[in-house]
């Protein structure tokens, strides 16, 4: 939209869709003659395969992708770009295949045309999962060619415009799926004019009434503050010409939507919205940006800090400008954005900018290569479920972003609230899998430490380190999350085979055998005839409990036994090391020599039991479930342990317990106070122990506070 319909409070909505013809003008202003013609075939072909659809406005459906491909045309995009648009309906709609398309126009027009594709044809359980998966193919499409968000893009700004003829149910939701992914993807890839729209329209459709509103009291307040827009303007100008600065000055007026955010965000009363009204500065060098701004503020004084300087270090999606508010005549607050004539033609279309793709030239490639970092961090998400992708994804386009330095200086750019491990996968996947301690301005910090804008963080490496699970509860950004994820996912499976092969040792035990005294290549055979990929995913899924490690031993001998199944088994040696795979029953707390027995739970692994837990009853009933298991001699702590006080209601008598359980070297995990009545009280605590002799030390030590402590029991599940 132009600066003067933005000051009117116009909106596009509602603009009648350009004809080919109009098209095909505007093309040839811009595009070589052999692109057009595609274009013009392009639209044959759509108008054709279109015949007798229509909108629910009662337009011809083939005003829809035209207006698409006239918006990308407004950014200067590419022929095949513009080809995609007109035929972006075309496979989903009508009987022309992607592969149709692929025929008569080539790969690359149809892969765009892939990535736009909805997935309509799959059955899903519900809509938020159609909608995930949709997102999905289409973020993925974007890593191979970034033209795809843009008709995307285009394609969801055009149906925002005739959103009118939607049910109002249906139009809530389209915006609000607006406003939380498209317009935020916009801003993501820089593209300010599609990006404004978008937020403007979605606002709109979604809170009409706060619209209604905010567009009201903005009217109502416009008289008298409009009336020295055009003196501020006019004495910058002024100034600009003293100083032989070539420039443009223009008003401008903040966005409803924009305002909304911000009242929303700080929690602003309309009249505390202080930049409603503001004038751009368009030079043409940096050095004249510098020079503009010390004449806007001899001129009218600067609010204090409210100075804000994106051209040394640009905004995540390369946005760059000066931005400062002034006080001006009769105390008006007006902010002033200064920036040349490229930044400009930068922030209103971002990628689309100097459009470059695959041509060889350098201007815009440095946009294209931010665009791109992201959308290469997106691609490392593809073995997550697609609602974990939209979530990630989301993370990422919040545009609040934290500018913190590397120790040579480099700048990094981080989602709000990012910790040092985000910074250390942000360097490098490697850096941030093998990190262990960081220091912020030079002194060491615990590695969940929140950073802040200009900070200079530097990163601890060490050789056979391994991201730690906890790492995943306090980490915000996708790439980080979605490293340790899969770290994560290869250290279940590995520690799976591991438990896997042990419990398969135990079974042909019975037999007299081994794994490794099999056949060679036998387990590989009996894993293929399962379906399986091979031997070790076999074991996989034996220690994951999938497959019953006894039935699994028998179809790995190489002859029927003569004994019957069932016969007796050795026990499993637990270590308390064994990793992920083997976990501690939270109802029972198994501490060593405990006698124990463990229960084969599908997709965890082993859970370790007491065997006088009230669960292992139950666990009893599914004999091929249950295994014996003893304690190694060297078994190693810590292990969780709970045991229950009873106290006195006395001022200061916790802090005194948890002294004397801390005085026995123990940590406490957890610690819950009820009240029996009003004289005494029961402490419940979680505690890491290395043995039963080490948790018997602790329950005399505790005892010895008599006679504040009137009990002291260990939990039996």
């Amino acid at each position: 939209m132009s600066y003067a319909s933005t000051l009117l409070g116009l909106l596009p909505g509602g603009r009648r869709s350009p004809g080919i013809g109009q098209l095909v003008t505007q093309l040839e202003t811009y595009l070589p003659p052999e692109q057009v013609d595609v274009v013009r075939e392009a639209y044959e072909q759509a108008e054709a395969a279109h015949t007798g659809q229509k909108r629910r406005s009662g337009e011809p459906y083939i005003t829809h992708p035209v207006a698409v491909a006239g918006i990308l045309a407004d950014l200067r995009m590419d022929g095949a770009t513009i080809a995609a648009a007109i035929l972006h309906d075309v496979a989903e709609d009508t009987s022309v295949s992607v592969g149709d398309i692929r025929d008569r126009y080539g790969h690359e027009i149809a892969e765009i045309v892939d990535g736009v594709t909805k997935l309509d044809q799959i059955q899903f359980k519900s809509r938020k999962e159609a909608q995930a998966e949709s997102f999905r193919k289409m973020l993925l499409a974007m890593v191979k060619d970034i033209r795809v968000i843009m008709v995307k893009l285009a394609d969801r700004t055009h149906n925002m415009r005739t959103l009118g003829a939607m049910p109002p149910a249906k139009r809530r939701l389209i915006a609000r799926e607006t406003l939380d992914i498209y317009a935020p993807i916009a801003n993501r890839l820089g593209i300010h004019s599609v990006k404004l729209e978008l937020e403007e329209l979605g606002f709109r459709a979604l809170y009409p009434q706060r619209y209604r509103v905010i567009e009201r009291e903005l009217k109502r307040s416009r008289g008298n503050q409009r009336e020295f827009l055009p003196r501020i303007t006019t004495n910058l100008r002024s100034a600009l010409e003293k100083s032989g600065i070539d420039g443009v000055v223009e008003a401008r007026e903040k966005h409803l939507y924009s305002i909304y955010a911000k009242m929303r965000r700080k929690r602003l009363a309309l009249n505390e919205v202080v930049d409603v009204f503001g004038v751009r500065v368009i030079v043409g060098t940096v050095d004249e940006c510098y020079r503009a701004l010390g004449l806007a503020h001899s001129l009218y004084r600067p609010m204090p800090g409210r100075f804000k300087d994106y051209v040394a270090i640009p905004r995540v999606n390369g946005y760059q400008s000066l931005h400062t508010s002034l006080f001006g005549p009769n105390g008006l607050p007006i902010e002033v954005q200064i920036r040349t004539r490229e930044m400009h033609a930068t922030a209103e279309s971002g990628i689309a900018a100097h459009w470059s793709y695959k041509t060889g030239e350098s201007e815009g490639a440095d946009r294209q290569a931010k665009a791109r970092e992201w959308l290469k961090n997106v691609a490392q998400l593809q073995e997550a479920s697609a609602e974990e992708i939209l979530e990630n994804v989301r993370v990422d386009l919040f545009p609040d972003k934290v500018y913190v330095f590397t120790p040579k200086g480099d700048i990094m750019r981080l989602p709000r609230n990012a910790t040092c491990v985000d910074f250390a996968y942000a360097v490098h996947t490697d850096i941030g899998n093998r990190c262990v301690a960081a220091k912020v301005d030079r002194r060491l910090v615990p590695l969940r430490t929140t950073l802040r804008n200009g900070q200079t963080v530097e990163v601890i490496t060490a050789k056979g380190a391994h991201p730690n699970p906890a790492w995943e509860s306090f980490v915000v950004s996708a790439k980080a999350r979605a490293s340790i994820r899969q770290y994560l996912k290869s250290l279940r499976r590995g520690e799976a085979a591991e438990l896997g092969k042990r419990l398969l040792d135990q079974a042909l035990r019975e037999f007299s055998l081994s794994v490794r005294g099999l056949p060679e290549g036998r387990l590989d055979r009996v894993a293929a005839t399962l379906g399986l990929r091979d031997g070790e995913d076999l074991l996989e899924k034996i220690g994951l409990g999938e497959r019953a490690a006894p039935l699994m031993a028998r179809r790995l001998l190489p002859r029927e036994p003569d004994m019957p199944p069932g016969g007796p088994q050795g026990p499993l040696f637990i270590t308390g090391t064994e990793g992920l795979m083997v976990s501690f029953a939270p109802c029972c707390l198994p501490v060593p020599p405990d006698p124990i027995v463990a229960y084969l739970s599908s997709g965890r692994g082993v859970v370790i039991h007491r065997d006088n837990c009230g669960n292992v009853a139950g666990f009893r009933r599914q004999p091929d479930k249950w295994i014996p298991a003893v304690w190694e001699k060297d078994a190693k702590g810590p292990f969780r342990a709970e045991i229950r006080v009873l106290v006195t209601n006395r001022m200061g008598v916790l802090a005194q317990v948890a002294s004397r359980v801390a005085g026995e070297h123990t940590n406490i995990g957890r610690v819950n106070v009820a009240t029996e009545d009003e004289q005494t009280s029961t402490i419940t605590l979680e505690v890491e122990v290395d043995d039963r002799p080490h948790l018997a030390r602790v329950i005399r030590a505790i005892k010895s506070m008599a006679p504040d402590v009137l009990g002291v029991e260990r939990t039996i599940g």
